[in-house]
Parts: structure tokens; C-alpha cells; sequence
């Protein structure tokens, strides 16, 4: 099997692509909307972590595409890895889009995994790198991981609708991708700390960690302890699909700290159904099992019916909470 997928790598699939949209104000702004942020550089410019918006093809599609990547996730579904999960993109830029520029750009299946036994389940890594143009001249390229697999077999058990229930017994909870950028972030949840950056010139706080400032581009940042206040910014419910280790619905909300930063996490103490916008929320960290801990964020102002922790979680109030 991993000779017939190995046959794709080097496989171009997609040849002159031309993006549907030049780069657009109307499309820089929503997307700096969506984020919270206000630089004064966009919509000159558009953010260089936009550089895939402008390749996509919608429902659609593009045209140049090969029909490659289509034949591969075939033999990967015939061959029973059925789910799909991405799993980490590389972006690499070398000068920045300006509205007006129209995209082109090629991809190319760079890799393919020997079957790798994952959390989720077992199946292959699949590595695609698009590089992207305008006017036959290089502006950034990115590699995107996908990992098609078979899920892995989910053991007995009576879930709770919460996220956190009985799937956490049925499956270890996924491990967080822990690198050189946010290697601090997760030293200070291990020390019980909620720690965000502040940018050394400017001074604006950011968070997830980043290496450089997205206001002036400064390198140079100290990190802060965060005072565990938030109210819920928006949130979803998840119902599908399912995963080993969560338990659906449970309600997943981008937090609003009282620094000015949001972060995605689990809302605890009150049932899926009751989370609502404007919410207030205070840090505190669940232990997970014996190796994981995370934080996450209780509703205040509330009842403890219902609430979200499972038996054998162990909440710790957040310090500054």
C-alpha cells in the first residue's frame, strides 16, 4: 500500500491555477474583522497569513486542477481511511499582496507518510506544497499536512454530552502541538499560569503565541500572566463529527480575556445549551489525566447544575482568577 502511495509524491495537482478573486479591501477587511486586527497597514496590504485565501477554490473548484490529489484520497478510502483531520500548514512569505494582484500557483504532492498509529486512528500523512505567484514572480508558498486515516475503535462507554465525559475514558484526549513559538505558553500552564505576549515596542498584547508582533513586526517580546477574566466572545456547538476522546455536543467558545486577546477553549460549568455571548468566564486549568493539563474557562453568575466536568477531571482554580 505504501508503494502505490508513494508513486504520487512529486505528482503535480494543480498546474497554473489561477486564484477566482484578484486580493480585495472587501476580502482584507472581513478577514482582519475576524481576527481582531486593526493595524493601520491593511487593507494596503493583506495579512501574509491570507496567502491561502486567495488560492482557494470554493465548491467549485479551480481550474488547473489534476485530478492527482483526487485519485489518492480514492486509494486511501478504498483501502478503508475514510476520515479526514488537517493537522499543521507552513507558510513562507516574500513580499506582501496588495489589492489589485492577481494570484497564480502550482501544487505539488510533496509527501506521503509511511502509516503512522495516531490518537484518532491509524493512517498516512499526506503533504501537499503550493507555491504561489503573481506575475510569474514568487510571493510566498506553503505546505499543508493532512492526515487521512481509519478511526480508531471507539471502546464502550455511556457519554455525558459534555466534551469531557465518558469519550475521555474511551480515548487519551489529543496531546497539544507543542514547538519553539508556544513552548512558553505551555511551560506556564504546567506552572498553573495563563501567560500571553506583549510586544516590547509597541506594547500590544497577542495572543496564540507568534513569533513577531502582527502590529509593527518587532521580534522583541516579554510575556505576562493573564488575570483569568473573560466573558464568551462567540462559541459553537459540536455535533459532528465524532471524536476518540470528545463527547458530542459539547460547546467549544472563542474567549474574550479581560487583556484584550481571545483563545479558543472548552466553557465549563454550565451545560452545551446554556452558553451564550457576553458570558463571563474565569480561567482554571483541567487535569485531564496525569500527564495533561489545560486550561479552560467556568461560566460565573451560574448554577452548578449541570456543569460540564467530568468524574475524575480535576478543575484548579485559575491564579488570577
Amino acid at each position: 500500500m505504501y508503494e502505490r502511495l508513494r508513486a504520487y509524491e512529486g505528482q503535480a495537482a494543480a498546474n497554473s491555477g489561477v486564484g477566482k478573486d484578484p486580493v480585495n479591501e472587501p476580502m482584507i477587511r472581513h478577514w482582519c474583522e475576524a481576527m481582531g486586527d486593526t493595524s493601520s497597514a491593511y487593507p494596503a496590504t493583506a495579512p501574509a497569513t491570507m496567502l491561502q485565501v486567495w488560492t482557494m477554490g470554493g465548491l467549485s473548484g479551480n481550474a488547473g486542477r489534476t485530478g492527482v490529489y483526487d485519485e489518492l484520497f480514492a486509494l486511501l478510502e478504498d483501502a478503508g481511511y475514510t476520515s479526514i483531520v488537517a493537522t499543521d500548514c507552513e507558510q513562507e512569505y516574500v513580499r506582501p499582496l496588495r489589492p489589485g494582484d492577481r494570484v497564480t500557483f502550482d501544487a505539488t504532492i510533496e509527501s506521503v507518510s509511511p502509516r503512522k498509529t495516531t490518537k484518532l486512528g491509524t493512517g498516512y500523512f499526506v503533504t501537499t506544497r503550493m507555491d504561489v505567484r503573481v506575475d510569474g514572480e514568487p510571493v510566498g508558498n506553503h505546505r499543508f499536512r493532512i492526515l487521512k486515516y481509519a478511526p480508531a475503535a471507539k471502546r464502550p462507554g455511556k457519554g455525558t454530552g459534555t466534551g469531557a465525559g465518558a469519550g475521555a475514558a474511551q480515548a487519551p484526549r489529543p496531546r497539544p502541538v507543542v514547538n519553539r513559538d508556544n513552548a512558553g505558553f505551555w511551560e506556564g500552564v504546567a506552572d498553573g499560569k495563563l501567560l500571553i505576549q506583549r510586544c516590547d515596542a509597541c506594547a500590544t498584547p497577542r495572543f496564540p503565541w507568534l513569533p513577531g508582533c502582527g502590529s509593527c513586526g518587532s521580534p522583541r517580546w516579554t510575556p505576562f500572566e493573564a488575570s483569568g477574566a473573560g466573558t464568551v466572545f462567540s462559541y459553537v456547538v459540536m455535533h459532528h463529527p465524532p471524536f476518540p476522546a470528545f463527547d458530542p455536543p459539547y460547546a467549544v467558545g472563542l474567549i474574550e480575556l479581560a487583556e484584550g486577546v481571545r483563545m479558543i477553549s472548552n466553557v465549563t460549568g454550565v451545560p452545551y445549551d446554556k452558553v451564550r455571548i457576553g458570558m463571563p468566564v474565569e480561567l482554571e486549568f483541567l487535569r485531564v489525566d496525569a500527564e495533561l493539563t489545560l486550561p479552560v474557562f467556568r461560566a460565573t453568575g451560574v448554577s452548578d447544575e449541570g456543569a460540564s466536568d467530568s468524574p475524575g477531571d480535576a478543575a484548579v482554580p485559575g491564579k488570577g482568577a
